[in-house]
């Protein structure tokens, strides 16, 4: 993973989306395109989540909750060059939030550096997974700091733990991503909140963080497929009674479509995405036209029993 760079804005019911602060490691900036896009996506069709991809380029955006009372419209994104795994990218979404919600501030060069330190931080998280190495020169530096400060016996104590925990934290991801490649999603998400637990006791804490909210948003995945799976089946089920011209049906199947696009975002299913996105415009047009033939045939059934 790796975000190029990272935002915040606002959607203001009356004036639409506002860019906030940004920071940026390249020159890829979000414009006001792309934030009308997340404007619509967020707000017409309330994805908490959204992702938007444009000349080779992919822009994230979620909303971020529990700042304050007065600010209940952010949004905070991210923008990559990669194709991103999108369960990474709404872990690393969710640790930036808490470190969001703790320091939040109203200040605009504190926010720019409340961003960049969140970028560089998860940068530094991303590399650390891949490499133990290191995991294991950041508790030697810890270490050196408790020795100094004198703090003898949580020294010897993290020693320890740095010459077995990094090495089978690394075995606990990667048993735990072969699972989730695997579709075994409970045994996956228990390998990552034993993986989370064990960063836990190094210390690593923002790694703890990721790996527990990886852990969440895999635990949800059986029961979304169980949902997607019933969604399918509810819109079959209706575009089949609409063949017996019962066109108020049309609108029955447009909040499905909408949650079942949803959820294919959830899984990567980039390729369906395209399509059922036609699919969602043709269905609220099919519900505009019903509803004015609907409303015709009232007028229709009036004037002939008025005759």
């Amino acid at each position: 993973m790796s975000p190029q760079s990272i935002f915040i804005y606002e959607i203001d019911k009356s004036f639409g989306p506002n860019l906030l602060v940004e920071y940026c490691l390249t020159q890829l900036h979000v414009s006001k395109d792309i934030l009308k896009e997340f404007t619509e996506k967020h707000v017409d069709k309330e994805f908490k989540f959204a992702s938007v991809k444009k000349d080779n380029i992919t822009y994230y955006s979620g909303r971020i909750e529990g700042v304050s009372k007065d600010e209940d419209n952010l949004y905070l994104g991210f923008i990559s060059k990669e194709d991103e795994d999108l369960l990474s990218i709404k872990s690393a979404f969710d640790t930036i939030l808490e470190r969001i919600r703790r320091d939040y501030s109203n200040d605009k060069r504190a926010l720019e550096n409340l961003l960049k330190n969140s970028l560089n931080s998860i940068l530094t998280l991303m590399e650390k997974l891949k490499e133990p190495a290191i995991i294991v020169d950041t508790i030697n530096e810890k270490t050196k700091q408790m020795l100094d400060n004198g703090d003898l016996q949580e020294a010897r104590e993290l020693i320890e733990l740095g010459e077995e925990v990094p090495e089978k934290l690394a075995e606990e991801i990667k048993l735990a991503e072969e699972l989730l490649t695997e579709g075994s999603y409970k045994k996956s998400k228990k390998n990552y909140e034993k993986a989370a637990e064990l960063a836990e006791t190094i210390q690593e804490y923002e790694i703890a963080s990721f790996l527990k909210h990886k852990a969440e948003e895999v635990g949800l995945f059986p029961d979304l497929l169980k949902e997607q799976d019933q969604l399918i089946k509810e819109i079959a089920k209706n575009i089949e009674e609409l063949q017996g011209n019962r066109l108020h049906l049309y609108h029955e199947i447009v909040r499905p479509i909408n949650r079942w696009i949803e959820i294919s975002s959830s899984f990567e299913e980039q390729e369906k995405v395209p399509a059922l996105l036609e699919l969602l415009t043709n269905a609220k047009r099919a519900d505009k036209f019903a509803k004015e033939l609907f409303n015709i045939d009232i007028k229709i059934k009036e004037k002939f029993d008025s005759i």
